[in-house]
C-alpha cells in the first residue's frame, strides 16, 4: 500500500503537487471539505483530473484533520493505492427506501462477499437516523467485518450536508467503500471523555430518534432547565451537552447522542440516532482534560508491532461538539492521537455530526461526541 496526503487552500491550491502515478482501479481517494456551497467543487475537480481511474469517497465537514493539525476553510485528501486489496463502492439515496434500516441493508448488500475485509461508510448528516442505518447494515453483515465511518457535517450551521459519490457532491446520500481481499490489516477504536451531570432519567415517550418525554415530563422543557441561558442557542448549544444512553439497566456500553433539531410545538428533540422508549439517559458535559485524553485512548488496543514499518493510514472522525468545546485546544486531541501512531502514519480526518465504529460485540453502531479511528495497512 502507498498513501499520500494533500491539503487545499483557496489561496494556494493543492499542496504538494499531485502524484498521478498513484492513480488506478485499486486506488481510493478520500476528500473532505468544509468549504461552503459550490466552492468545494474547484478542489474536487482538481482531484478528479489527477486521479481519473480511482475510486472516490468523501463528505462535507466541520473542519479537517491533516497529520497533527486542524484547519478550516479548505479541503484535505488522501490518495491510497492498495497493492493486494480491491475496492468496491455502493450508495443509496435516503428517499428511495421506506425506512433507514432498509437503506442500510440496501447499502451493503452489494458488498457482502466472502472476501470482504472492511467497510467505510460516509453518510448525509442531518436527515439520517444513523443508528437505524447501522441496524440495517448489521442485519446483512452480522458483525463479520469491521464497519467504520461518519456522518457528514456543515460546520455549526446545521443547514445542508453532502456526500461524494460517483465523483459528484450529492445531498441525502449514503455511500460505502468495501475493501476486499485477505491482505488488509485493520484497526479501530472509539472513546469519548465526557462527564455525567444530574440524575439518570427514563425515556417515557419516543419515536425512533425523536424524544418527547423523560420521566413523564416534556423532554425539551426539562433539557432547557439544564442549559439555562444556552437554551436560546439550540440546537447548536446541544452539542455542548449530549446525552449518555443506556438501553437497559445492565448495559455496559452506553452510547452518546447529540441533538440535531428541536420542535417547540411538540417539546421534542431529534437526535442523530435512536432514543428507544424504556431506555435511560443522562446529561453530559465537557471535561477538557478527559476529552484530550479520550482521543488518545481511542487507540489503546492498537498494537503497532503488527504494522512494523509498513505504510499505515489513520482516518480520524471526531465530533463537531468536541471541536466547539476544545476551541483553541483542538489540536491537543489530535496530538494525543498522533503520539500513539508509528511515524510513517498518514493521518487525516474530519469533524462530523456522528461517528461509526464497532462495539465490543463486533456490530457497528452510531456514536456521538467521540474520537473514532480507523487504521488500514496491507500485510
Amino acid at each position: 500500500m502507498d498513501a499520500k496526503l494533500y491539503r487545499y487552500t483557496e489561496e494556494g491550491g493543492w499542496q504538494p503537487s499531485f502524484d498521478s502515478s498513484l492513480d488506478g482501479e485499486n486506488t481510493l481517494v478520500l476528500y473532505f471539505s468544509d468549504l461552503p456551497g459550490d466552492r468545494a467543487d474547484a478542489p474536487l475537480e482538481g482531484l478528479k483530473g489527477a486521479f481519473p481511474r480511482s475510486a472516490m469517497a468523501g463528505c462535507s465537514t466541520a473542519g479537517q484533520i491533516h497529520q497533527q493539525h486542524y484547519f478550516e476553510r479548505g479541503a484535505s485528501a488522501a490518495v491510497i493505492r492498495f497493492h493486494r486489496s480491491r475496492l468496491r463502492l455502493s450508495h443509496v439515496d435516503i428517499g428511495d427506501h421506506g425506512d433507514f434500516r432498509a437503506a442500510g441493508e440496501a447499502l451493503v448488500r452489494p458488498l457482502d462477499r466472502p472476501d470482504l475485509a472492511a467497510v467505510l461508510i460516509l453518510s448525509e448528516g442531518l436527515q439520517v437516523n444513523g443508528s437505524a442505518v447501522m441496524e440495517g447494515v448489521n442485519r446483512v453483515l452480522g458483525g463479520r467485518v469491521p464497519v467504520t465511518g461518519g456522518l457528514a457535517a456543515d460546520g455549526a450551521r446545521f443547514e445542508r450536508t453532502w456526500v461524494l459519490s460517483e465523483g459528484e457532491r450529492v445531498p441525502e446520500r449514503i455511500c460505502a467503500v468495501g475493501i476486499l481481499g485477505d491482505a488488509l490489516g485493520i484497526g479501530h477504536g472509539s472513546f469519548g471523555g465526557w462527564d455525567v451531570l444530574g440524575p439518570e432519567r427514563l425515556v417515557t415517550r419516543s419515536e425512533g430518534n425523536r424524544l418527547f418525554e423523560l420521566d413523564g415530563q416534556p423532554a425539551l422543557e426539562l433539557y432547557k432547565r439544564y442549559l439555562g441561558e444556552k437554551a436560546a442557542e439550540l440546537p447548536a448549544s446541544g452539542l455542548l451537552f449530549p446525552l449518555a444512553l443506556r438501553r437497559q439497566e445492565d448495559d455496559r456500553e452506553p452510547k452518546v447522542r447529540t441533538i440535531l433539531a428541536v420542535d417547540e410545538a411538540s417539546q421534542s428533540m431529534t437526535f442523530a440516532g435512536d432514543i428507544p422508549q424504556g431506555s435511560y439517559v443522562q446529561l453530559m458535559y465537557a471535561n477538557f482534560d478527559r476529552l484530550v485524553e479520550g482521543a488518545g485512548r481511542a487507540l489503546e488496543d492498537f498494537d503497532a508491532t503488527e504494522v512494523g514499518e509498513r505504510p499505515l493510514v489513520c482516518l480520524a472522525v471526531s465530533c463537531v461538539g468536541r471541536r466547539l468545546i476544545l476551541g483553541q485546544r483542538i489540536e491537543e486531541e489530535i496530538e494525543a492521537l498522533a503520539e500513539r501512531l508509528p511515524p510513517q502514519t498518514r493521518l487525516l480526518g474530519f469533524y462530523s455530526y456522528g461517528e461509526l465504529s464497532p462495539l465490543a460485540s463486533g456490530y457497528c453502531d452510531l456514536h456521538n461526541q467521540t474520537m473514532t479511528v480507523t487504521l488500514w495497512w496491507e500485510r
